[in-house]
C-alpha cells in the first residue's frame, strides 16, 4: 500500500450481487538450521514460524490459489516493496479496516454519479412491506439500495448509508451488504457493530476475505487479540498468502498476544531458580576460585552465624544440584539477615545478588551488587556480574562502564576479558569478541570456556579451519572435559557431519555420567536428539532422549521446547501446545517468555483453524506439504 490516503470508496465491496497464512546457543542453532532447511519449523496459516533471539521469523508459502480478488492482488504484489517501505503503522490499521476495492469500484462510482437524485427514487422498505415483494422485486430493490448506500458512504453520510444497507439486507441478506454496513460502523469507530455485521457476512460466506480482515481489525481495536489473530490467519489461507498486509498482521498479532500473556505470566510468576543446567552453566562462566579465607571447612563457625551460613551456602553450591542451589540461595539470604560478616560482607552481597539475578529479581540483584562494590571496589566479579545484568536489561552502556571500572581495579583479571567478549559476541561484534577471548586465554590458559568460545567465535566469523583447529587443540588439552565434545559436536552438526557430531555428543554424555551422575548437563542429550531428527527423522529416538533429559532436569526449558518441536513435526499439535506453554512457564525473562508464547499462540491458532474452518485446515495441510518439511502441519 502506498503512503497516499486510501480513497473512501475503496472501503466498500462493489462486486456484483452474484459474487461470493550460550556458546552457540542451542535455541539460536535450532532456529538457524530451521531457516536453512525448513524442517524444525511448523506452519500456522501456511506460515512457517521460527522463534529466534530477535523475534518471530516467517517463511511464507509460494503456493498460489484462486481468489475472488486475484486481479487486484496481483497488482498489489507487483508494488509490494514500495508499499512495505512507505506505509506507517496508522496507515496499516486504516488498510486493515478498509481493504482495497474490487475491480468493479469504478462502475459503482459511475452509477452513483449517473443518478444524483437516486435517493428520491428509492422504494419504501420496512419489515412489513418487504413481505409483499416478489423475489425479482427484492433483488432489484436491494441493488438500488446498495448503490444508494455506496453513494452515501462516499459522501461520508455514514448513518444514511447504514440505514440504506439495512433496507437492502431486508430485501436480500447478502454478505456484501453486511460487510459494507460494517465499513460504515468502522468509520464511526463502533467496533462491536463491525464485529456483529462482519460475523453475519462470514456466516453467509465463510471465505469472504474482506469481511474477515474487517472483523479482525475490529477485534484488534477491542483488544481481543486472539480472535483477531484467528481471523487474519483464516484470511491468509483463503488468499493463498498473497496479501502482504494480512501476513504482517498475523506477525503483529502473534507478538501482541504473546506480550499480553507474557506480562501476565511474569507478574504472577513465582520467583525461583531456573533449572540446575542453567544455574550451573551460569556459575561456571566464572573461573573457579578457592573459598575466601575463614570460610573453609576447617574454620570453627557457628552455623547460625552470618559466616556459618556463607560457608553452608558455598558447600551446597558445590553439589551442582537443584536442591543444592536452593539451599545455597536460602543460606546467602540468611547470612545477610544474621550480619556479623566482617571482611566477607561484600562477598555476601555478591552471592545474594547472584542468586537473586538467577531468580529473576533483577532490581534487588542490582542493589546487592551496588552495595558489594561500594564496600569492596576491588571485588571485580561484582562489576562483571552487574555488567551482565545491565546487558540483559538492554543497558549496553552500563555494561561497558562496569567492565571499565573492573579493569581500573584489576587489569589482569581474565574474567573481565571473558565476559566482555560475551558482550561483544551477543552484539555480533565477533572480531572484538575474539580479541577478548584470546586475552582471557593469555592471562589464564586453563579456563576451558575461553577456548570453547574462541572456537565458536571463529566459526561465526567464517574462519572454519581456524575454529576446527581450536577445538582439536581443546580436545588434546582438555580431553576429560565433556563441554569440549558437546560444543565441538554442535559445530559438526551445523556442517551436517551427522555421524561425527553424534559421536562427540555420546562422548560428552558418557563423561557427564561418570563425573556428575546426579547433576549431569543434559545439553548433549538434547543435541543428540536434534542430530538424529535432522539426519534420519528418527522421532522415536529423539523423543526418548528429550524425555531422558527431562527426567534428569525437569525444568530445563531447552529440553521442553525441543520436545514441543518434535511433537509438532509429527502432527501432535495438542501435545506440542502443552510443551510450548510449559516452556513459557520455565522462562526467566520477559523476552524468553514472549518467544515461547509466540510458538504456543501460533500452535493454538493452528488448532483453532482446524476446528473452526475444517475446509481451510485441509487446504493448509496441502500448503504445508509444499514447504518440504516432513510431517509439516
Amino acid at each position: 500500500m502506498s503512503a497516499e490516503q486510501v480513497p473512501i470508496a475503496s472501503a466498500l465491496d462493489t462486486s456484483s450481487l452474484s459474487s461470493q497464512s550460550s556458546a552457540l546457543p542451542l535455541w539460536d542453532r535450532i532456529s538457524q538450521w530451521a531457516s536453512e532447511n525448513k524442517a524444525v519449523v511448523y506452519s500456522v496459516a501456511g506460515i512457517a514460524v521460527v522463534v529466534t533471539g530477535v523475534g518471530v521469523v516467517y517463511y511464507r508459502s509460494d503456493t498460489r490459489m484462486g481468489s475472488r480478488d486475484s486481479g487486484a492482488e496481483e497488482k498489489k504484489r507487483a508494488s509490494k516493496k514500495e508499499r512495505r517501505k512507505a506505509k506507517k503503522e496508522k496507515e496499516k490499521e486504516q488498510t486493515q479496516a478498509q481493504p482495497e476495492a474490487t475491480a468493479e469500484q469504478g462502475s459503482q462510482q459511475r452509477a452513483a454519479t449517473v443518478e444524483p437524485d437516486i435517493l428520491e427514487d428509492l422504494p419504501q422498505i420496512d419489515p412489513s412491506t418487504v413481505e409483499s415483494l416478489s423475489d425479482q422485486e427484492r433483488k432489484e430493490y436491494a441493488s438500488k439500495l446498495k448503490v444508494a448506500g455506496n453513494k452515501a458512504y462516499g459522501d461520508k453520510s455514514y448513518n444514511d448509508a447504514i440505514d440504506l444497507y439495512g433496507k437492502a439486507i431486508l430485501c436480500k441478506p447478502d454478505p456484501i451488504f453486511y460487510s459494507n454496513r460494517a465499513a460504515c460502523y468502522n468509520a464511526l469507530g463502533n467496533w462491536d457493530k463491525v464485529v456483529e455485521d462482519t460475523t453475519a457476512a462470514i456466516a453467509l460466506d465463510s471465505e469472504y476475505v474482506k469481511a474477515l480482515n474487517r472483523r479482525a481489525n475490529a477485534y484488534e481495536h477491542l483488544e481481543k487479540f486472539s480472535e483477531a489473530l484467528l481471523d487474519y490467519t483464516a484470511s491468509c489461507i483463503i488468499d493463498a498468502f498473497r496479501n502482504e498486509q494480512s501476513a504482517q498482521s498475523v506477525e503483529r498479532l502473534l507478538k501482541k498476544v504473546a506480550e499480553a500473556k507474557g506480562k501476565a505470566i511474569l507478574d504472577g510468576k513465582e520467583k525461583k531458580l531456573p533449572s540446575p543446567t542453567f544455574v550451573t552453566n551460569y556459575l561456571q562462566s566464572f573461573r573457579p576460585r578457592p573459598r575466601p579465607d575463614g570460610l573453609g571447612e576447617e574454620a570453627g563457625l557457628d552455623e547460625n552465624s552470618g559466616k556459618g551460613q556463607m560457608r553452608a551456602g558455598l558447600a551446597a553450591m558445590e553439589k551442582k544440584t537443584g536442591e543444592g542451589y536452593d539451599t545455597a540461595s536460602t543460606a546467602f539470604d540468611k547470612a545477610l539477615e544474621l550480619r556479623d560478616l566482617g571482611e566477607h560482607e561484600a562477598f555476601a552481597y555478591n552471592m545474594r545478588g547472584t542468586f537473586r539475578y538467577l531468580r529473576g529479581e533483577n532490581a534487588d540483584a542490582l542493589k546487592d551488587l551496588d552495595r558489594s562494590v561500594e564496600i569492596q571496589p576491588s571485588l571485580t566479579q561484582s562489576y562483571i556480574k552487574r555488567a551482565s545484568m545491565h546487558l540483559e536489561l538492554g543497558n549496553r552502556d552500563g555494561a561497558a562502564q562496569d567492565f571499565e571500572k573492573a579493569m581500573e581495579q584489576k587489569q589482569d583479571d581474565p574474567d573481565i576479558y571473558y565476559h566482555r567478549a560475551q558482550l561483544h559476541f551477543i552484539l555480533a561484534e565477533f572480531a572484538e569478541a575474539a580479541k577478548d577471548y584470546q586475552k582471557s586465554i593469555d592471562l589464564d590458559k586453563d579456563f576451558i570456556f575461553s577456548h570453547i568460545q574462541l572456537g565458536v567465535t571463529q566459526y561465526k566469523m567464517g574462519s572454519i579451519a581456524s575454529s576446527m583447529a581450536t577445538f582439536r587443540r581443546c580436545i588434546k588439552n582438555f580431553d576429560k572435559t565433556p563441554d569440549v565434545y558437546n560444543y565441538y559436536g554442535e559445530l559438526l552438526l551445523d556442517q551436517q557431519k551427522y555421524s561425527e557430531a553424534i559421536e562427540k555428543f555420546e562422548t560428552a554424555v558418557e563423561m557427564e555420567k561418570q563425573t556428575k551422575p546426579l547433576c549431569m548437563n543434559v545439553l548433549p542429550l538434547i543435541n543428540k536428539a536434534l542430530a538424529l531428527f535432522q539426519w534420519k527423522q528418527d522421532f522415536q529416538e529423539a523423543e526418548k532422549l528429550c524425555q531422558k533429559a527431562l527426567i534428569i532436569d525437569p525444568e530445563c526449558d531447552i529440553a521442553v521446547a525441543t520436545m514441543a518441536q518434535l511433537l509438532l513435526q509429527q502432527g501432535k499439535v495438542t501435545e506440542a501446545l502443552k510443551y510450548f506453554e510449559r516452556a513459557a512457564e520455565l522462562s526467566r525473562t520477559e523476552g524468553e517468555i514472549v518467544n515461547a508464547l509466540s510458538y504456543a499462540e501460533a500452535t493454538r491458532t493452528q488448532l483453532e483453524v482446524q476446528e473452526k474452518y475444517p475446509r481451510l485446515a485441509s487446504r493448509l495441510q496441502g500448503m504445508g506439504g509444499q514447504l518440504g518439511a516432513p510431517g509439516m502441519r
